[in-house]
């Protein structure tokens, strides 16, 4: 008996991976369960008319909030390096310090 080749492989699907292959949704639960307050607290700035200053308000009132920032941002490391217009920065979540600034 002869396969047709071409139509096999019609039948292939273009990948295997479900969601679970790229998350670790177990590890996410765990992770969220730990950070959870801290995730509500920062649910307080939705709908905020001036998110700069609550969020500095927050950060003064709040410290521990900024171990959300990376997790939220997707970033492995506590320390971030972002340039804008007013300069460069290092924003060390380790501490609840303000953040630095470097020129």
């Amino acid at each position: 008996m002869k396969r047709n080749f071409n139509e096999w492989l019609k039948t292939f699907k273009s990948s295997i991976c479900d969601y679970g292959y790229y998350v670790d949704f177990e590890k996410v639960y765990v992770n969220i369960e730990n950070i959870k307050v801290e995730l509500n607290i920062l649910n307080s700035l939705i709908g905020s008319k001036n998110i700069e200053r609550d969020f500095d308000k927050l950060i003064n009132d709040y410290p521990q909030v900024l171990k959300c920032i990376p997790i939220l941002l997707a970033v492995r490391g506590r320390e971030i390096y972002s340039i804008d217009g007013d300069g460069e920065y290092l924003f060390n979540f380790n501490k609840s310090n303000k953040i630095s600034s470097y020129k």
